[in-house]
């Protein structure tokens, strides 16, 4: 190993920009190495691009090492100073001349779990922790970093204001019941209501029963009641017992709110957002776009330019019904579930509307109030609410949302239909008591945006440490 002075190290990213006869200090991880014609080749990487470093070791350089090069295999970190020069092959402009190399950290070939062939998904999962290394995987969550930023500029720049909403909640805002409970109670001999067998929650850490959130959105009524326009963007928790590749227990939400918006300004929105995440992700991570262009989804690249460049479709839930019935009509096995006025649609007949019918991103608005939440304002037909869902091709729902319901009587009447206790929600009926306006929002789950614009299929693939039933190592 060789002692040698070091100058401070610079990314990878950074010096293919650099200039030849550069001197540079490269440090990362060993892709591969090779042997060729008295040269030594290291392919490097930081982690910082997608691309690697390919390091030229000459053989007098690797005579003074000291140690025997082979020792540099797959997964071994390396801090390399060296001078840049143009490089002869494709790929890349410069490749680094090593001076001196160390050691950082070896890793062993035999056990590396990360090896240079085709490995399935599946098991990268069980290696998470090291799956970042991966082209893939790197490529995934430097797109993930870029998303996230781009979420929150669009926000920003347009005067919204960022806010942190509860985790653990006393609420259940989608009325569901698919909540994590939060207890420091002892499940073995928990304490009994005096008389009854039930538990006694006031002697718990929070003198009730909490769970872990499974959506801001009531807290960031709350806000926007003040604010004006607020987002949220955290992480939210059900325990659905799913094991789809679109579900998981844990995932991140953006759910940002706005007082004075009815439902048609909130459609703008959303369309507006969308198309302007897209854009900025495309804009700063092409390489990595390209890499799941070429070997996930060759679609990619048509299928983002079809959200970002056309205008999004805009029919009512009863438009829809019509649409699906009379495709159902002309080829009885194209649903496995035929369309009715009421049906919670399923991704079938989401992706039918979107990628067969329009051809285009689509907002749906109008559902029956059956189907979903209390919140929703209810229209004058006393039959639908204000919501809607915006559809993209390949995913089926990716954003929904409503106008909220503003007015208390109609708001209690519609929490006694479906049996929600209107003690428990005193403090956001207040919100219809003391200045109420009208105002709307929507989520986004955030892994659902990463699956559109990286083309991968399973949840799972799409964040560093996924929560699924039965899974929660690392």
């Amino acid at each position: 190993m060789t002692n040698g002075s070091f100058p401070k190290h610079s990314w990878i990213k950074n010096i293919f920009s650099l200039p030849v006869d550069t001197t540079v200090t490269a440090s990362g991880w060993a892709k591969t190495r090779r042997d060729a014609k008295g040269f030594s080749f290291i392919e490097l990487n930081d982690g910082s691009c997608r691309t690697n470093l390919q390091v030229i070791v000459e053989q007098e350089v690797v005579q003074k090492l000291g140690f025997d090069l082979k020792q540099i295999t797959p997964g071994t970190s390396v801090r390399v100073k060296g001078i840049l020069r143009a490089s002869p092959g494709k790929g890349q402009k410069v490749e680094l001349l090593a001076q001196e190399i160390l050691i950082l950290g070896p890793c062993p070939s035999e056990s590396y779990p990360i090896q240079k062939k085709n490995t399935s998904d599946e098991y990268l999962r069980t290696v998470a922790h090291l799956r970042p290394r991966t082209n893939k995987y790197g490529a995934m969550l430097r797109i993930r970093s870029a998303l996230a930023f781009a979420i929150h500029k669009f926000f920003q720049e347009n005067d919204f204001c960022y806010v942190h909403t509860p985790i653990i909640t006393g609420s259940d805002c989608e009325g569901a019941g698919q909540m994590f409970q939060v207890t420091t109670l002892d499940l073995n001999n928990p304490p009994r209501q005096k008389g009854k067998n039930d538990i006694d929650y006031s002697k718990d850490f929070f003198a009730r029963r909490t769970h872990l959130t499974v959506s801001g959105q009531l807290e960031g009524e709350a806000l926007a009641s003040s604010l004006g326009r607020i987002y949220t963007f955290g992480p939210t928790f059900r325990s659905e017992n799913s094991n789809t590749p679109r579900h998981a227990a844990e995932f991140w939400m953006i759910e940002p709110e706005m007082a004075f918006y009815e439902l048609e300004d909130n459609m703008d929105l959303a369309e507006a957002f969308v198309k302007s995440i897209i854009t900025q992700v495309q804009e700063r991570c092409a390489e990595d776009l390209a890499l799941f262009a070429k070997f996930v989804d060759p679609t990619l690249e048509a299928t983002l330019s079809n959200i970002t460049q056309n205008e999004f479709a805009r029919i009512s839930y009863t438009e829809a019904v019509d649409i699906l019935t009379q495709a159902y009509q002309q080829k009885k096995d194209l649903f496995s579930v035929a369309p009715y006025w009421g049906l919670d649609f399923g991704a079938e007949h989401e992706k039918f509307i979107v990628e067969q019918h329009f051809k285009r991103p689509t907002i749906i608005y109008n559902y029956p109030k059956e189907i979903k939440a209390f919140y929703m304002k209810l229209n004058d037909d006393q039959k639908t609410v204000r919501g809607m869902d915006l559809l993209v091709p390949r995913i089926g729902e990716l954003i929904g949302g409503s106008e909220r319901e503003t007015r208390l009587p109609v708001l209690e009447a519609r929490m006694k239909e479906i049996g929600i206790e209107a003690q428990d929600y005193q403090w956001y009926l207040d919100l219809r008591r003391f200045g109420s306006v009208p105002h709307s929002g929507f989520g986004l789950g955030f892994e659902r945006a990463m699956m559109l614009v990286t083309g991968i299929s399973n949840i799972r693939d799409v964040t560093a440490f996924p929560r699924t039933p039965g899974s929660a190592d690392f």
